[in-house]
């Protein structure tokens, strides 16, 4: 039920036919339970109009864009994608909890530091996070929930993240391996 992983020499991670198959089987629930695929982006969008709507009360209520999240007393963080992202959260401590993971140290390539693998991690999520945006969708929201319903455009965005990774990983493989 696990593979190696070759950075730590240990074996304490899922086998990822068997992680694929039960992704699937949440996407197949998110659709029959909720209606919905999966998606996280917009949770980062109603934290973000929250912390906006706490910080500058008054240009988020007249802003065009935060305004629509929060009008009439409306909470952005009462969103079914702010619960299922803290699910993810709390999943992902249990299964590195359960599989005794949990540690405080930063697996990186023994061609760099720690910090620049944080760095190279922070710089890769910002970045993801506004191809988000303007993609209007992250990777669950596009491209698995998109192939699902056999969205061409799901299609697309699959291929073009795993194309564009493809094409990048020749160039920032000496941070990994």
């Amino acid at each position: 039920m696990s593979h190696h992983n070759y950075i730590t020499g240990t074996t304490k991670y899922m086998n990822p036919y068997v992680a694929g198959i039960l992704l699937g089987t949440v996407l197949l629930l998110s659709f029959y339970l909720t209606g919905r695929g999966l998606g996280a982006s917009g949770a980062m969008k109603s934290v973000v109009v929250s912390a906006v709507d706490v910080v500058a009360q008054d240009h988020a209520g007249t802003s065009g864009f935060y305004s629509k999240y929060i009008a009439d007393g409306k909470n952005p963080l009462n969103s079914w994608l702010v619960f299922q992202v803290l699910g993810v959260l709390v999943g992902g401590f249990l299964s590195g909890a359960l599989a005794g993971r949990l540690t405080w140290k930063t697996e990186h390539s023994p061609n760099i530091t720690s910090r620049k693998r944080i760095m190279l991690a922070i710089a890769g999520g910002v970045l993801f996070g506004f191809g988000s945006q303007f993609g209007r969708g992250c990777t669950s929201g596009a491209a698995l929930s998109g192939m699902a319903t056999l969205s061409l455009a799901g299609f697309v965005t699959m291929m073009a993240i795993f194309g564009t990774a493809f094409l990048f990983a020749y160039f920032f493989r000496k941070n990994w391996i």
